[in-house]
């Protein structure tokens, strides 16, 4: 290689040297705190305000009906009835009820009376399950949990059923509401023959009942 293959460097080309600037030497950045914020979280909507509190009457005593006609007493006398049953439970219902049934304190009942015996068993029959495949319900979380214990079940459309919600307890025990839309209604601790009448209803009904798609989807 000869000298004029020799690349030189053109005194126009030279590059720049890079100056490292030290923290020192970067101007200051004036901050201003926007101050400070609360947060706002809304409550779950599943969440429950409190523990429910049972109503203060034993399951085999007390013939005499016990009217009600609020809310928080329809819940005390069924959370009572959840609490002591011994062998089976049976719910005839518009819509499994989420204002009475969908509560933890409910659903505890249930879980410990299904949990104390492997023969024990709920059984709900509805005749309506959209609003409690739409909008979730702690009973249909028990079901899918013990599917073989807790069974949930459709009113055929073609029977004939009677415009009312019972709880049926072992063979003793009942809780009825003549109107869905409201309310009111009695409990009896100590009533075999009218809960044998009601039994009768509710094996007939479920004999005829049928398997729901959307609720069986979501039992998967």
């Amino acid at each position: 290689m000869n000298d004029e293959d020799v690349p030189t460097l053109d005194s126009n080309s030279r590059e720049e040297p890079v100056v490292q600037r030290s923290a020192e030497d970067l101007p200051a950045i004036e901050f201003e705190s926007p101050g400070r914020f609360s947060l706002h979280n809304p409550p779950s909507p599943t969440a429950d305000a409190a523990p429910l509190e049972p109503a203060p009457f034993t399951l085999g005593q007390n013939r005499q009906a016990q009217h009600f006609s609020t809310q928080q007493d329809a819940r005390a006398h069924a959370l009572a009835l959840l609490q002591q049953a011994q062998r089976s439970l049976c719910l005839y219902s518009a819509d499994l009820e989420p204002w009475l049934y969908h509560h933890s304190s409910m659903q505890a009942a249930c879980t410990n009376f299904l949990l104390a015996n492997p023969r024990n068993q709920l059984r709900i029959l509805l005749r309506d399950t959209t609003l409690a495949v739409n909008h979730g319900h702690r009973l249909l979380s028990l079901a899918r949990r013990l599917p073989s214990n807790c069974l949930i079940r459709k009113l055929h459309p073609d029977y004939p059923s009677e415009a009312l919600n019972f709880l049926l307890v072992d063979d003793c025990a009942l809780l009825l509401r003549p109107e869905p839309s409201q309310y009111a209604g009695y409990a009896c601790y100590q009533d075999p023959a009218n809960v044998r009448l009601r039994r009768a209803q509710f094996e007939q009904a479920w004999s005829t009942s049928i398997s729901d798609v959307d609720l069986r989807s979501f039992l998967l």
